[in-house]
């Protein structure tokens, strides 16, 4: 069943001055699917074997667990994670769903290090080896057999560290060069075998970071790009048709700005706004869509059950 549309279509064809350099508007298209059976804000989202996986949040259902079924538009609650996390990352590799890192809400929200795995046919979690840098509000991408946890809050502060999880051998890698820039509220996306990183917050930063490094795993080397348009924290990422969209955000307020990064040309393209502005968002991208579901609609400790749902045409 296809999610219900919201209504109105937001496409348009403009072009705007962003920094100095042209940055073209291509619209694209919003539905809305099924609401998330908890409001969360400052969650984890990954995709696995099709569905979408939510997990954490900053208060309320802090351990929860749900499920989405974009064909089937309906949600599925879960075993909840071992222990209560908000901040987290989230990340699918070889048929298991991992949970990294985060904040404690049992512990004053300090950064944690733990890693969990899910089995989603058991519906079991279990603790594998710890992250040896413990962190919240860090961003995971898989890349090849590793997942990596990049940047994210410490309990030294601001981080700019690079490790990779190795799940075959249930290990960490320490051998990788780190981010240029310490960053926690940032967000991350695979393309072409890349990682790249984008905006978040820093005491350097301050609310709305703008950068966008780029991480060769073959090189171990770090690149710059050219930097978001729209500087902001809180934000998700995915890749669709070839680009990486960052939403959402929050500063003084929240963003509801979908730029689109095009690595063929180095630049942006501006889509069709997020319906509902929101932060601490989930972010993923599933065939042909990108879904965005819960987040804060006001900056500070606020969710939503929202999920809203993003496509080209």
């Amino acid at each position: 069943m296809r999610p219900v549309e919201l209504g109105i279509v937001l496409a348009w064809t403009a072009v705007a001055a962003v920094a100095g350099s042209a940055q073209v508007s291509v619209g694209g298209s919003w539905n809305r699917g099924a609401a998330m059976p908890t409001e969360r804000g400052e969650v984890g989202a990954a995709v696995l074997d099709g569905k979408i996986y939510v997990e954490g949040a900053y208060s309320g259902e802090s351990a929860a667990n749900e499920a989405y079924d974009p064909p089937g538009d309906s949600w599925q609650t879960l075993a909840p994670i071992p222990q209560p996390r908000n901040h987290v990352c989230a990340a699918a590799l070889g048929g298991t769903l991992y949970v990294v890192g985060g904040f404690d809400p049992t512990s004053a929200n300090r950064p944690v290090d733990t890693t969990f795995a899910y089995d989603p046919l058991s519906d079991r979690w279990t603790t594998r080896a710890p992250m040896p840098t413990p962190r919240g509000a860090l961003a995971c991408v898989v890349l090849g057999d590793l997942i990596y946890a990049v940047g994210g809050a410490s309990p030294a502060g601001d981080s700019a560290v690079n490790e990779a999880y190795d799940p075959a051998t249930d290990a960490w890698r320490l051998d990788l060069a780190p981010m240029h820039t310490e960053s926690q509220h940032l967000a991350a996306a695979e393309l072409a075998g890349l990682l790249h990183v984008f905006g978040g917050r820093s005491a350097t930063l301050g609310m709305t970071g703008s950068i966008h490094e780029v991480y060769d795993p073959i090189a171990n080397v770090w690149t710059s790009a050219h930097p978001l348009p729209t500087g902001r924290s809180g934000i998700g990422a995915a890749t669709l048709g070839g680009r990486i969209h960052v939403l959402g955000g929050e500063a003084a307020h929240t963003f509801d700005q979908n730029e689109a990064y095009d690595p063929l040309t180095d630049s942006w393209l501006t889509f069709a706004p997020l319906p509902t502005p929101r932060h601490g968002l989930g972010v993923v991208a599933v065939e042909d869509a990108i879904y965005v579901i819960g987040g804060g609609p006001q900056p500070g400790d606020f969710r939503s059950n929202t999920v809203e749902i993003f496509r080209l045409i």
